[in-house]
């Protein structure tokens, strides 16, 4: 086995660009690669075969680029493993092999989606090329459900805050880089535009300078992850600039949350499975204060598309 495809759509594609990121920090030979579902029907690689794995992933187990990516990777050969919440689906049906997993949002735990597809990935390292880290990465996930409540409890005011401040934004860019730009792009494109309606864009810290702060100004809301790791530097220099010129800068800092307690081994790579739920709690909070729940839509499951 030389490659990893991790396949998905919409918020279930942000969760494979982290574990793209762990292959491509800790493999030695194997390659990860991160594809949207569609893309991945549209024009499947040329290499896909009996030397690939593809993960897939799909809550409700029926996004149908998923399913039929999964049934592409199947008849060229490649080993097929797919996450859905929902066993018996037509993705678990397609799949030669499923794991199912827990869903709630605002919590987290060793058996949720992100988790558990983290788990999956360092153990196919570990039994592939020998990693040696899934035992710190055990004891890390097992801390991970209080301390994402601890971290809910004891930030609740900022919580608060944030809501009433960005109840009538128009526009509100998400902002990080490494294992967590994943985590921003789910909140830009599933929360603020799916759910909330409003105006967003996952901007990379490290591409922040070229082209993105140019759209930095006094009035423009920026939420931006501060992670753990070498990519911490890319972060902390966009945020410099852009907390000179925005006045309006939701800033989450994994080691101020307390993060940085986790086994050094993993800890920059369990950065996303703590903002995701935290950033989960912001959204409902947000959606309370402008009477939107997040579960409106205007056209997703209202029509054909």
């Amino acid at each position: 086995m030389r490659e990893i495809f991790f396949v998905a759509c919409g918020g279930s594609y942000a969760h494979m660009l982290p574990n793209q990121y762990i292959v491509e920090r800790e493999a030695v030979a194997i390659v990860g690669h991160a594809l949207n579902a569609a893309e991945f029907k549209a024009c499947a690689p040329k290499r896909l075969g009996k030397s690939s794995i593809v993960i897939a992933c799909s809550h409700s187990g029926t996004t149908p680029e998923t399913v039929e990516a999964v049934k592409i990777a199947r008849a060229a050969g490649a080993l097929t493993i797919s996450l859905t919440h929902d066993l018996g689906s037509p993705l678990d049906e397609a799949s030669e092999y499923t794991v199912s997993y827990v869903h709630s949002p605002q919590t987290m735990s060793p058996v949720h989606s992100a988790a558990v597809l983290t788990r999956l990935t360092f153990g196919i390292l570990e039994a592939r090329e020998g990693n040696s880290k899934v035992p710190a990465l055990t004891e890390a996930l097992a801390k991970l459900p209080a301390l994402v409540d601890k971290i809910a409890q004891d930030r609740k005011t900022d919580i608060a805050a944030f809501a009433e401040a960005h109840k009538r934004a128009p526009l509100i860019y998400t902002m990080a880089s490494g294992a967590n730009y994943g985590v921003a792009y789910s909140f830009a494109i599933c929360i603020l535009q799916e759910m909330q309606w409003i105006n967003s864009a996952a901007i990379h810290a490290g591409e922040y300078f070229h082209g993105p702060f140019e759209i930095t100004d006094f009035d423009v809301p920026f939420i931006q992850l501060i992670g753990l790791g070498p990519s911490r530097t890319m972060d902390e220099r966009a945020l410099a600039f852009a907390k000179k010129y925005s006045k309006c800068m939701t800033v989450l800092d994994a080691q101020e949350l307390g993060l940085a307690a986790l086994p050094d081994s993993v800890s920059e790579y369990l950065t996303p499975l703590v903002f995701s739920p935290f950033l989960r709690i912001y959204a409902e909070k947000l959606g309370a204060s402008r009477g939107h729940p997040l579960t409106v839509r205007r056209y997703m499951w209202q029509m054909e598309y």
